[in-house]
């Protein structure tokens, strides 16, 4: 009689999982609240446009080809990828523009034209970049964090220095570069962390290497590409889905969950999975005396920031703009800081484009242009359509006036969603997009755990455990919850 496993959540987490559990035999069934897969990375199609809902980078493809190659695939079976060439635009200013090239050497050359020295500066920058990414990568994102013993690695220790754990990423960087856009380009990955350049660890300069060297890269048809491939390759290894469904309680007997209750019916389950928002399951769903933490606990953490975000259909081309666009404020350490150190709206905030529609045809409708704009903001604050109108108007102004060019009048389709958004549609803690910072203190063992150590048969896995956000991570954080059930039926 096959174990059965029921899944909380369709996200990346979630999706990863359940094909690891079903290709070692479990009976897998998937829960989800919304009427599709993907979770953050859900999609929404109007008038002719296609939009990804979250994610929009493909970072360390070396990540999601390792998980089809456990089955036997590759992602090529599933979607296409191009990469992006340049990957990205970074505007400093009217006309002040960087274009970050897909070549090795063309980038170290652009580097060298900003600061002298900085391009063989670079090459050892990446190459300690490159250290980091092979160890935190292959071996500590793959812990499953239950005790300090678990790093207890050879490589791990020897390479231990050559992490930089205990240093700053702000310190770190300004050893190797002094002008001010160089210091923008590289702490920019970071951002989404969770914290400033000074609170960061220098081992994240391993997100520089994923994105200097391992590349920008789209799938084509969009980032939902991803999700189908992943519902695809679960679905061919059994796995059950069941969409428009919501769990709200739990049955409990002997320490051990016994049944998922959903707004529909009663399931029986051997172990329970929750790749939903972590908060939320274990503060509304789980009975108190059954909980690890409580809400001081919560309130103590340091969270990823939220995102206000506009969804816009442009009925015309826009010049001068190309899939990746990043308009950085004069201050952009202030940006940061009113996410991080003094949360509120910001005064004056650096935007972030996605125009998919400049590589994909498919996403626009004929001679138009589909653009998401973001804003990265504070988890928790108070949202409401006039803060949202307010950054909208802000946000085309900083647009036009930056890449000289006009298209307000343009706009035939727009959407904003923000904080209270993802509280609604995700139950995410403080209305937070990307999950639990990356600090030191929440690293590792140090984050919330993936295991329920009141119950035997619950995990935690997603972007508010082990390792952390981003769909890498999620999707690792999916493999490591599963082998750790597959741990315990063998």
């Amino acid at each position: 009689m096959k174990k059965k496993v029921v899944i909380i959540g369709a996200g990346f987490s979630g999706l990863s999982s359940a094909s690891v559990l079903a290709k070692h035999g479990f009976d897998v069934e998937v829960i989800e609240k919304h009427d599709m897969a993907g979770g953050r990375a859900r999609k929404f199609s109007e008038d002719g446009f296609t939009f990804d809902m979250g994610p929009s980078w493909y970072w360390m493809p070396d990540v999601f080809e390792q998980f089809f190659n456990y089955f036997g695939k590759k992602s090529s079976d599933y979607y296409q990828l191009e990469r992006l060439d340049p990957s990205y635009t970074i505007y400093f200013g009217p006309g002040d523009k960087v274009e970050l090239p897909a070549d090795t050497q063309a980038l170290y050359q652009l580097f060298e034209s900003i600061e002298a020295g900085s391009g063989i500066k670079l090459k050892k920058f990446l190459e300690e970049a490159a250290f980091k990414y092979e160890i935190g990568i292959k071996k500590l994102v793959f812990k499953p964090s239950k005790s300090v013993m678990e790093f207890v690695d050879w490589d791990i220790m020897k390479g231990a220095l050559k992490m930089h754990i205990l240093q700053s990423f702000y310190s770190y960087i300004r050893k190797y570069f002094k002008h001010p856009k160089l210091l923008k380009i590289l702490e920019f990955p970071i951002l989404f962390l969770g914290a400033t350049a000074q609170k960061t660890p220098a081992l994240y300069s391993l997100m520089n290497y994923g994105d200097m060297m391992l590349g920008t890269w789209y799938p084509v048809g969009g980032m939902y590409k991803v999700v189908e491939g992943f519902e695809s390759l679960a679905r061919s290894l059994g796995v059950k889905f069941s969409f428009s469904e919501e769990v709200k309680s739990f049955e409990i007997g002997s320490h051990k969950i016994t049944n998922v209750v959903t707004d529909k019916r009663n399931i029986a389950s051997d172990f329970v999975i929750a790749s939903a928002d972590y908060h939320h399951i274990e503060q509304n769903i789980l009975p108190k005396q059954y909980r690890m933490y409580d809400e001081k606990y919560w309130d103590s953490r340091t969270m990823s920031p939220s995102s206000l975000i506009y969804y816009l259909g442009i009925d015309k081309k826009l010049d001068g703009i190309l899939h990746h666009t990043l308009i950085f404020n004069k201050d952009f350490e202030k940006h940061a800081e009113q996410i991080y150190e003094t949360p509120q709206w910001p005064e004056n905030p650096s935007v972030y484009l996605s125009c998919t529609s400049k590589t994909d045809a498919t996403v626009a409708p004929a001679g138009m242009e589909n653009l998401f704009v973001l804003i990265p903001v504070a988890p928790g604050l108070n949202d409401t359509d006039a803060i949202r109108q307010h950054y909208f108007d802000f946000s085309i102004q900083r647009i036009e006036e930056t890449l000289d060019i006009r298209f307000k009048d343009n706009i035939i389709y727009k959407k904003f969603y923000s904080n209270r958004d993802f509280a609604t549609d995700y139950y995410a803690f403080k209305g937070n997009a990307y999950g639990l910072a990356n600090t030191l203190m929440q690293t590792a063992i140090l984050k919330p755990s993936m295991f329920n150590k009141k119950l035997s048969n619950l995990l935690y896995t997603g972007q508010l455990t082990i390792p952390g956000p981003g769909v890498p991570p999620t999707i690792i954080s999916g493999q490591v919850a599963a082998n750790e059930i597959i741990k315990f039926k063998s």
